[in-house]
């Protein structure tokens, strides 16, 4: 009985010491393992950080650039991040072959990667890409992105030339050796194109007959959210504050971005915030600060189980939740 007792006040100690240090003792590490270097997606987290609403949370947040665009989810499997910036098909693809992770809020509730061409390439629709050079980055699912959007329009796979170029997507097109990418971003290599005064046709893929997704999500481990999430909570709410400070001042959210990153191009950087902020709140702001829909994710994953890339038709609750974000979640 003693020894039940005073391990029962060790652990009440250690909860009181833990609350208070979330209150306004020293603020504890956070670890965020990004999906790629700094770029204009991750304006919110900056902005955040900057003007100190992650510290004012309790949490000393600390963004990973990782090795490869797959590592951020293992880590985060493996317990050497607390939280992930990864893709909605990345998730899916995690929890097919066994990583016990689940999205906990969107960070860009829209799909961002397009169909991306010069007018010399005379692309007009997706049947012009019939005979047509395709660059996509290696990522196996643009295939499946690619097939999807041919077959719209009768086409095969055979019907083009599908080549991998790694991140050399704009030097492939800007080059000729490709007349269109699949798998850049609008609202980087599609804004990168603009600013050269090449007048790309950019269309995103669920333009193009791709359900809808979201591109950009945060991830944790699944038991971290059963059993410990209110750090994970303190994280959001601070990423919205970020979030809407950016989008109420892009010059201030661009700066954020180039502090924070090595060798971006000013006048680049801007073009790109300015064409991502009003992509990261929902529409209408009917839905709170990183929602996402459970049915669109069951049709995403579907189109996923029917072309193979998952062995099973996961459900909603399996993949994400909605319950560590701010504000009133609509049922």
């Amino acid at each position: 009985m003693l020894a039940t007792a005073l391990a029962t006040l060790a652990i009440g100690a250690g909860c009181g010491e833990k609350e208070e240090s979330r209150a306004g003792g020293e603020p504890e590490p956070f670890a965020v393992a990004l999906d790629f270097y700094v770029n204009p997606d991750h304006a919110g987290l900056f902005m955040a950080l900057e003007r100190g609403y992650f510290e004012q949370a309790g949490l000393e947040v600390d963004p990973q650039v990782p090795s490869d665009p797959s590592a951020p989810i293992r880590q985060v499997a493996a317990g050497r991040a607390d939280l992930a910036i990864s893709y909605e098909p990345e998730v899916l693809l995690a929890r097919d072959q066994g990583l016990d992770v689940v999205a906990i809020a969107a960070l860009v509730p829209r799909p961002l990667t397009s169909l991306i061409s010069l007018p010399e390439a005379g692309i007009e629709d997706p049947a012009d890409l019939d005979g047509k050079t395709i660059a996509t980055a290696g990522i196996p699912y643009q295939a499946d992105f690619l097939d999807a959007i041919l077959a719209e329009e009768g086409l095969a796979l055979g019907d083009v030339r599908q080549v991998d170029v790694g991140l050399g997507l704009l030097p492939a097109v800007l080059s000729g050796r490709a007349d269109a990418m699949l798998g850049g971003f609008r609202n980087i290599e599609g804004v990168d194109l603009a600013e050269r005064g090449r007048d790309p046709r950019v269309v995103p893929v669920d333009d193009l007959g791709i359900p809808t997704y979201d591109e950009l999500v945060l991830v944790a481990d699944s038991d971290r959210v059963a059993d410990d999430p209110e750090l994970l909570r303190l994280f959001i709410a601070a990423l919205e504050r970020g979030t809407r400070d950016a989008v109420d001042d892009p010059a201030a959210a661009t700066e954020a971005v180039l502090d924070a990153g090595e060798g971006l191009e000013p006048e680049l950087t801007r073009a790109e915030v300015d064409a991502t902020l009003p992509l990261l709140l929902a529409e209408g702001e009917s839905r709170p600060f990183g929602y996402m829909d459970g049915q669109e994710w069951e049709r995403f994953a579907g189109f996923f189980a029917d072309r193979g890339l998952l062995g099973t038709r996961p459900q909603a609750s399996e993949l994400l939740t909605n319950k560590l974000l701010p504000g009133e979640i609509p049922e």
